[in-house]
């Protein structure tokens, strides 16, 4: 079997089924001493035969060594990790190695559908199996000595990608993978630049990123969208400090293959780059003045999420924003009626339509056809519930758990979104493969009967959730 193919392999066919486990109230001694026996170095805490935690020989060392506490007067549930992070054995190894990747661990318990302790499996279990893998991507990133190298993890990014589309890894998955990997990348180059050039760098500002990749939902176009926040109490001297860091990591960025943002939203730039308080003032100057660069800027801003630095600075901009659409929506219905002048291309008679244009004829924009409407749409009614939940799906989810969309509704959206963005990518590599530049773009003539029946149906539910957007903020009483 190829490398790529074990990636989509069910765990349980991998996983170690021989497993030491514990009872949470066995005395911590009388465990160690069961670990050191069987030479291993974590035990699985089960309550029947329901794990409920994981005890590792980094806990013995730092909360009963470290510590001095006398391992004979307490008990593994004490010290153990919990809530346990596990997996089904039906998932593919590909979804334990993302979840390794994003909780920071190094092994994982697998259970059965009904929760049951069925095996473990390791970082190096899956080592063994394959050298070609999203978590050995991670792991050269973290190694990572020069923006050279970093410049050729970004370009085996794409690769990866394309594996994995082509093996049938879901959407939701994909772009949840690429985000990771893009966290991990512009990380590993913060700490290079913290190393060398900026080690007195003050920690009281956050490096945010917006729009798509602060959604978590990036696909092969992302350029960049980012910005930062510093706190109000910063001398000048800090100040200076930071723009000259913001400026070299941009372009550094740049330099490894990020491509810049052609209008300028980075943080090098003075613009994007504020204290606390006049980003404060800034939001208040959009959230008032609902002109289109305002709706366009602040319905990116609202996808913020802080890749580095002082998350504080994040929820206290967030807190504003939802105390600002609990009194005044005027902004949101705005934005809702941007949403609806990106129409689905449906014909009259149900077809869809193309572009005649000689660059793009016989394409579409299945951004603007599609997946804007339902981002920007559900961001909007999510801002007016007071849900500072930062991917579409979670938002979605928090929508129907509030009574605002109905579980129809929610799961329609949901699958529609993943479909379009399956589109997307499977079009994108189609570009590359042919050695131009991915975009948007999808070519209509290269889908089967089948799937333009579902695009059909998947455009026609975008434009049943516009409806009732514009239904909802009552955008008909709008001044044309």
């Amino acid at each position: 079997m190829s490398e790529e193919n074990i990636l989509f392999q069910p765990i349980k066919k991998y996983c170690r089924r021989n497993v030491a486990t514990c009872n949470p109230e066995d005395s911590v001694l009388k465990v160690a001493g069961i670990m050191s026996d069987l030479k291993i170095s974590s035990m699985i805490v089960c309550e029947g035969n329901n794990p409920v935690g994981i005890m590792t020989d980094r806990d013995l060392r730092s909360k009963v060594v470290a510590q001095g506490v006398d391992p004979a007067t307490i008990v593994a549930r004490d010290i153990m990790n919990a809530p346990l992070i596990t997996v089904g054995e039906d998932d593919f190894l590909f979804e334990e190695l993302y979840r390794i990747s994003k909780n920071g661990i190094h092994r994982i318990c697998v259970v059965d559908q009904d929760n049951r302790l069925s095996g473990i499996i390791t970082v190096t279990d899956i080592m063994r199996l394959q050298t070609r893998s999203p978590q050995k991507l991670v792991r050269d990133i973290d190694q990572a000595a020069t923006l050279g190298e970093l410049k050729s993890y970004h370009d085996q990014i794409q690769s990866l990608v394309i594996h994995l589309v082509e093996a049938g890894v879901p959407p939701r998955e994909l772009v949840r993978m690429i985000a990771l990997l893009n966290d991990q990348l512009l990380l590993r180059l913060i700490d290079l630049l913290r190393a060398r050039q900026f080690s007195n760098l003050t920690t009281k500002f956050a490096f945010i990123v917006m729009g798509s990749e602060g959604r978590r939902e990036q696909t092969l176009t992302t350029d960049q969208d980012n910005a930062i926040i510093y706190s109000d109490d910063l001398t000048v001297d800090e100040v200076a400090e930071v723009k000259a860091f913001s400026e070299q990591l941009i372009d550094s960025l740049i330099e490894i293959g990020v491509p810049p943002c052609p209008g300028g939203i980075m943080a090098k730039n003075e613009f994007w780059r504020r204290s606390f308080t006049e980003w404060g003032d800034v939001l208040n100057n959009w959230l008032t003045s609902p002109l289109p660069e305002n709706i366009l800027n602040g319905s990116m801003f609202f996808d913020l999420r802080t890749v580095f630095g002082d998350m504080s600075l994040e929820r206290g901009l967030k807190e504003q924003l939802a105390k600002h659409f609990s009194q005044d929506k005027m902004f949101l219905t705005h934005t809702a009626a941007n949403v609806l002048r990106f129409r689905p291309p449906l014909g009259l008679f149900g077809g869809i339509k193309v572009e005649h244009g000689e660059e793009h004829r016989g394409q579409l924009d299945i951004k603007k056809a599609g997946i804007f409407a339902i981002t920007e749409g559900i961001k909007a009614l999510a801002m007016e519930a007071g849900i500072m939940a930062s991917g579409t799906r979670d938002r979605g989810m928090a929508l129907h758990e509030k009574g605002v969309i109905n579980q129809k509704l929610a799961d329609n959206l949901d699958a529609t979104y993943n479909y379009l963005v399956f589109l997307r990518l499977r079009c994108q590599i189609d570009a590359i493969k042919a050695g131009q530049e991915p975009s948007n773009f999808i070519t209509l003539s290269r889908l089967n009967h089948m799937e333009k029946g579902r695009l059909k149906l998947a455009f026609e539910l975008v434009n049943e959730f516009q409806e009732f957007l514009r239904v909802h903020f009552r955008v008909h009483l709008l001044r044309s």
